[in-house]
């Protein structure tokens, strides 16, 4: 029987069931975007009549987790502007913190400036990485016969102008130094770009790994001295404390307090900013703004030892 007084409004109904979205797009290095899921509960909490959306340049940190309904990769996302932006209710954010004054200054973690632009409240959150049931398998890869202690001597890009950055790679002499004193005590794992410099007594790393198996490094480790790159970032999400050299950068814009962070000395500078606008170090081709003239000026390796 027809029911009297009712009109069908497909579109009404359309309306009522629209889908709101809100897309977030992160660009940059891979600690970058880790630093990233420390906000995506926030967001969810936030926002939570909206699909989490989520444009970046690495999309395997961003995996399984629950707050999120999809992953793209920059450069990879067909039909996204159809599916998601042509005549949607979206919201979306394509910000890049490095731009902000608080950053730009050194004033602000990156995660608290990426929460002014969000519109999230800062409250220290730290990064977060959900792994599967097979992912957990992979820190079987790094089982050995003593106890493991990474050491992460260079980080960044590959194919850099020099093989090593003062800004943010780990001086050589300080890594054979705590080579020397470890080796013996544990199997030492040297994370490195290919063009990094060697070191005797270690297992070398320098060829590409997926970021859950280099992650299950971290997490089999027993000690971890690392440097300003994304393992850093890593550990953190894992709440893997781990003591952290930091030279060109710093750990009130990148670092977390889970971490026992060794700034090197500061020193006096001359005139070698010629090339500085907004930020003092750039992280390649800088070799003329290094303020050091000994490594012995950047870090005590005593300090480093009783850190570790």
């Amino acid at each position: 029987m027809k029911q009297q007084g009712y009109v069908y409004k497909p579109q009404a109904i359309e309306a009522e069931i629209k889908e709101k979205y809100l897309v977030w797009h992160i660009q940059g290095g891979l600690g970058k975007n880790i630093a990233g899921t420390a906000l995506i509960r926030d967001l969810k909490e936030f926002y939570f009549d909206r699909k989490i959306i989520m444009v970046v340049s690495y999309p395997e940190v961003f995996l399984n987790n629950p707050n999120i309904d999809r992953v793209y990769q920059i450069g990879n996302a067909p039909y996204f502007y159809q599916d998601y932006i042509e005549n949607k209710d979206v919201i979306v954010f394509k910000h890049e913190p490095y731009d902000q004054t608080g950053h730009i200054t050194k004033t602000k973690h990156l995660i608290e400036n990426w929460c002014d632009l969000l519109g999230i409240t800062f409250t220290n959150q730290q990064p977060e990485i959900y792994v599967n049931y097979i992912q957990k398998m992979t820190t079987g890869l790094w089982k050995r016969n003593k106890p493991v202690m990474v050491l992460q001597t260079s980080g960044g890009p590959a194919n850099q102008q020099y093989s090593y950055s003062w800004t943010r790679d780990m001086p050589i002499e300080v890594a054979e130094e705590l080579v020397n004193r470890y080796k013996n005590e544990y199997h030492i794992v040297q994370i490195t770009r290919v063009d990094g410099y060697p070191l005797e007594g270690v297992e070398r790393v320098d060829k590409s790994l997926s970021n859950m198996e280099l992650f299950a490094l971290l997490i089999e480790a027993k000690k971890r001295i690392l440097i300003d790159s994304c393992l850093q970032h890593a550990a953190a999400a894992f709440k893997l404390t781990s003591t952290v050299l930091w030279i060109g950068t710093s750990p009130i814009v990148f670092g977390y307090d889970l971490h026992k962070n060794i700034t090197a000395k500061l020193t006096t500078r001359a005139n070698q900013l010629i090339g500085s606008y907004l930020f003092d170090y750039q992280f390649e081709n800088n070799a003329h703004e290094c303020p050091y003239i000994d490594v012995k000026d950047m870090f005590s390796l005593d300090e480093i030892v009783r850190n570790i």
